[in-house]
């Protein structure tokens, strides 16, 4: 500890309100894009052997734990690694002095995190992470490396970072021992939800078909006798039934859009199709030739996102933003859309 120095970067995110407020249908597409979709289908196919291993040993499916390994860490991309991430014991040294609503929770955390070099397990050079203290492939507090983390690999440490093994096997667990996640059980469906089965009870799909509710795709329900409740996200947009295993994954991140958007790049990696019932005033989500298009063309305007890659982060939401500003668009939500894709092929 004698050269750590103050990281305020997380005292600025608690105490300031985001830049930017995103539409659930605007939040899946930036989540759900074309270049995590294709990216997770490479690396389903590169590690479809540790997939198995992991729905063998704890019963969750490769599509949750892609979904995971996509939403937390675009699947380890270094990218997010060099320009996202900061020395996690600054941080949560930081967070234990200055932030004093929880400071008895960033305190144990940085412990916890101490308990690690202690152990060996790793050194604090090589502890980067959020400004949370969250680090590697699947984003792990301390917390949850020093208890729930488990030497899948069979390396002789356990680690969150370099090959994905130790973190997607201590997440299924995490999922299996905190979410309590059911083997063999889907975590939901896209439904069409007549007014009259509305309500928040959990009935067998059985039962909710007795009562008019079918999948959005016309398929049948596998389960009859598996239990779910139904969610309606925004009035007039695509209606849910959610099993039990949905609520395990959200133990990961307490937020119902987080978890919508996991599940649905599992899915969408495995080959499944977008949602059948739009959202409200949605547009679809751009392509990844057209992200890159949007992304060149800001550049060329004077509007720099940092790179034509096709990933959506900061810098391009920044220039997204800047732009609809300058062009007098409302909202400026730094949406980068197939609308701001054809003002920006109209601007001279």
């Amino acid at each position: 500890m004698s050269g750590v120095r103050p990281d305020a970067t997380g005292l600025e995110a608690i105490r300031n309100q985001p830049e930017f407020n995103e539409q659930l249908w605007q939040y899946l597409n930036r989540r759900v894009s074309d270049w995590r979709i294709i990216a997770g289908k490479e690396k389903a196919k590169e590690f479809a052997p540790l997939f198995s291993r992991i729905e063998k040993d704890f019963g969750v499916e490769r599509s949750i734990m892609l979904g995971v390994w996509g939403i937390e860490s675009t699947y380890g991309d270094p990218i997010v690694q060099q320009h996202h991430m900061r020395p996690v014991i600054p941080s949560l040294a930081t967070l234990a002095w200055g932030e004093p609503h929880r400071r008895a929770y960033w305190e144990q955390e940085l412990i916890n995190a101490l308990t690690i070099i202690q152990r060996g397990w790793s050194t604090p050079e090589e502890m980067i992470g959020s400004w949370a203290g969250a680090m590697g492939h699947t984003q792990w507090m301390p917390e949850v490396w020093l208890h729930i983390g488990i030497d899948y690999d069979g390396d002789g440490k356990i680690s969150p970072f370099g090959p994905p093994d130790d973190a997607l096997g201590s997440t299924a667990r995490y999922f299996v021992e905190r979410g309590k996640y059911r083997r063999g059980e889907p975590w939901g469906y896209e439904v069409r939800l007549p007014a009259a089965a509305g309500g928040h009870a959990s009935r067998s799909y059985a039962a909710w078909q007795r009562l008019g509710v079918v999948r959005a795709d016309g398929e049948a329900f596998p389960q009859p006798n598996a239990t779910a409740r139904p969610w309606v996200p925004v009035p007039g947009g695509p209606a849910f039934l959610l099993g039990p295993n949905f609520f395990a994954v959200r133990t990961y991140n307490p937020s119902m859009n987080y978890t919508l958007a996991l599940v649905h790049l599992g899915d969408r990696v495995m080959g499944g199709g977008e949602f059948v019932q739009q959202f409200p005033g949605a547009e679809r989500a751009p392509t990844l030739a057209e992200v890159q298009e949007i992304q060149r063309r800001l550049t060329v305007l004077g509007f720099d996102t940092g790179g034509a890659d096709g990933r959506i982060g900061n810098d391009t939401m920044l220039a997204v933003r800047n732009f609809q500003l300058q062009a007098g668009m409302e909202p400026a939500d730094g949406y980068a859309g197939v609308t701001l894709l054809a003002r920006l092929r109209a601007a001279r």
